[in-house]
């Protein structure tokens, strides 16, 4: 056991309920899968560049692919909470449109400049039965269903096909922002994303 391992302080637990060491290897895998891609980056760099043991690792993690799911889970995570600090701030539900086209617009430009770690995931995941693909489905029908709730909620016409509207310009946005860069991205997402919300 490594002393990093042993020290007692790294074994407090995180604000989310899991230990340090396991908080550890998710925000290096996260960042090292997002980056370089999930099959490039093996078990063996993550454990040293996050300072942990293999024995650790596996205690946390049975397998890579668990370690995969947890950082969707993650992504999954984050964009939830953002959809409901938008909805939290307004009663308006044409505000809200506003704000969550302009939230999937920061969040390209802050959080995702390498495109989207959903359909990244998927790429590496061909196996639609997988554990990976399964859950880049569930992120991609909640986020669906989600704009699908928000859009009727505001009286848009046909909010499903909007919903579907904004789910394909959101994932061309990632596409696009990363290989044309996101100032000439943005406006041209708001505005598609505009129209489609104003039906």
């Amino acid at each position: 056991m490594s002393t990093t391992d042993a020290a007692p302080s790294r074994r407090r637990k995180t604000a989310d309920g899991g230990s340090e060491p396991r908080a550890r290897l998710l925000r290096t895998a996260s960042d090292l899968f997002y980056r370089e891609g999930i099959h490039a980056v093996g078990v063996d760099r993550i454990v040293a560049e996050a300072g942990v043991t293999r024995a650790t690792f596996y205690r946390h993690f049975p397998s890579k692919e668990d370690l995969v799911d947890a950082y969707l889970a993650v992504e999954d995570a984050d964009l939830r909470a953002a959809f409901a600090a938008a909805g939290a701030s307004t009663d308006d539900p044409d505000r809200l449109i506003e704000l969550v086209i302009e939230g999937l617009a920061d969040d390209v430009e802050r959080n995702h400049t390498r495109g989207c770690p959903f359909i990244n995931a998927a790429a590496e995941y061909p196996d639609a039965a997988s554990s990976v693909r399964q859950s880049v489905t569930r992120h991609r029908e909640w986020f669906r269903s989600t704009l699908e709730h928000v859009l009727a909620d505001a009286g848009v016409t046909d909010a499903p096909e909007a919903a579907a509207e904004l789910v394909l310009l959101r994932d061309a946005a990632l596409v696009g922002g990363y290989l044309d860069g996101w100032a000439r991205v943005r406006p041209a997402f708001i505005a598609a994303a505009r129209r489609a919300a104003r039906r």
